[in-house]
């Protein structure tokens, strides 16, 4: 008996063993060298793929990057989701927002980002549904049939098959965050973490908290703070704001109504050639016109500029498609990158009208949740999402403040019984690309759950 519980023993290791050789080679096949026109780094890089769905032939594609301003064996580990549906997070968040490069115009070289949000976390960008950006599927019906509670569950199975190839990132404290359409995913992959953690002493995904931007929340609220938002920045006019709460205000369904749709072609119109998703951005003269979704199930056509015309602008660029799009960094299986994916973008099948179900039940959980705002944004605007945290009537812990980055005014924030709401001042509809100091900033107090910063002498008593 004691030899057999000897070699049982020694089986036990022998395989545990096996399984760190096969995680660390598959690790290192992921290693990024160096990628084309990239400056010296500090910092090691991984890209590839993980299968979510073997039967279905579906992969998700990611580019993982490591803490470089703290020690990447202590920094969380941090998920990045871009919304859409079906805009790619290598394409935005990583290109153009947060990660640690950005794409000269030259299309073929890169510079490094002052302020990426590697500088204290490790950040893993994420491309799904499967069809966005590198990811793929060999079962052409998966691009048909992308909806939000596939997404979720999809993107589960990678983060825990991920864990498998990098296991040094098990039990280490996983925050998930994302922006605009994100508001979906954000909060449905957060809960089901959340509830495949329950019961399990110690869980590979150590989920402590989200955080979302500008996030698509619930469709009444986000309606309703809409035309709010465009009536009271002078985007539209009187009767059309009237003629926008009679024919929307109860069409919360995914797709808008035909009569609401009408409305809204004159908002458009009326609205003239400007950034919606930055309202105060300068645009181009001479433009093109291009679809854009301004209301998530509604497609609408966009003023477009030349590349380099709009100083902080929304759409991904031509040199960013091109340099994801170059010879040396095609994968096998997924030879043209798509920004946004099509079909996805077309044929969504699943989406609640509210997670603020999911919001009560994970914040009666105690995790952590932050929700922020660039104020210049008029697609999903501050008043949206204010009217939706009003919605769950949290109690207030610290009232509405100014937060301060380098003696300037950087947003206002307040703090409710389980959720902090920041504000970021003149940032459109991705905060890191507008704002990118502030954004930095923003995520620093989120990863340590402190609210923003306000010096003691900017509180007045009257």
């Amino acid at each position: 008996m004691a030899t057999a519980a000897v070699l049982a023993a020694t089986l036990a290791l022998f395989l545990r063993a096996a399984a760190a050789t096969a995680a660390t080679a598959a690790a290192e096949a992921d290693r990024i060298g160096r990628l084309p026109g990239q400056p010296p780094v500090n910092f090691s890089m991984y890209s590839g793929y993980v299968t979510v769905d073997a039967a279905a032939g579906r992969a998700l594609f990611y580019w993982f990057i490591e803490a470089a301003g703290v020690p990447a064996e202590s920094a969380p580990l941090v998920l990045w989701l871009n919304g859409g549906p079906g805009c790619s997070s290598v394409g935005y968040g990583a290109s153009e927002e947060l990660g640690a490069f950005r794409i000269n115009a030259d299309g073929r070289t890169l510079y490094l980002n002052p302020y990426p949000w590697n500088k204290v976390a490790n950040m893993l960008f994420l491309d799904s549904p499967a069809g966005v950006g590198y990811s793929y599927s060999n079962s052409t019906s998966d691009l048909y049939t992308a909806g939000d509670n596939k997404t979720a569950h999809d993107s589960y199975n990678f983060l825990v098959n991920w864990l498998e190839r990098f296991p040094q990132y098990k039990h280490r404290d996983f925050y998930i965050t994302g922006e605009s359409y994100a508001g979906h995913y954000v909060p449905q992959l957060s809960q089901l973490v959340y509830r495949n953690n329950k019961g399990i002493e110690k869980p590979i995904l150590n989920f402590k908290g989200f955080m979302v931007g500008n996030a698509v929340i619930d469709d009444y609220h986000d309606f309703i703070g809409t035309f709010e938002y465009l009536w009271t920045h002078g985007l539209i006019s009187d009767e059309t704001y009237e003629k926008l709460r009679l024919a929307c205000q109860f069409d919360v369904s995914e797709h808008a109504s035909k009569e609401c749709n009408k409305v809204f072609d004159i908002a458009e119109a009326e609205e003239g050639n400007i950034d919606a998703y930055s309202i105060y951005t300068p645009t181009c003269k001479k433009t093109s016109l291009h679809k854009r979704r301004l209301i998530r199930g509604r497609t609408v056509l966009r003023p477009g500029c030349p590349e380099g015309t709009i100083p902080a602008r929304r759409s991904t660029p031509r040199s960013t498609t091109t340099y994801l799009r170059c010879r040396e960094l095609c994968m096998p299986m997924s030879p043209e990158y798509r920004i946004p994916g099509d079909p996805v973008y077309d044929f969504w099948k699943d989406s609640p009208r509210s997670m603020l179900p999911i919001y009560r039940e994970l914040i009666a959980a105690g995790i952590r949740i932050w929700v922020f705002s660039g104020d210049a944004d008029s697609v999903v605007p501050l008043t949206a999402t204010r009217y939706s945290i009003d919605a769950l009537f949290l109690p207030t812990i610290t009232n509405w403040y100014p937060w301060y980055d380098d003696e300037e005014v950087g947003g206002w924030c307040q703090v409710y019984e389980g959720l902090t709401l920041v504000t970021v001042r003149g940032a459109g509809h991705e905060v890191p690309l507008h704002r990118p100091r502030q954004g930095l900033k923003l995520f620093e107090h989120f990863l340590r759950g402190e609210p923003m910063p306000r010096p003691v002498d900017s509180v007045q008593s009257f």
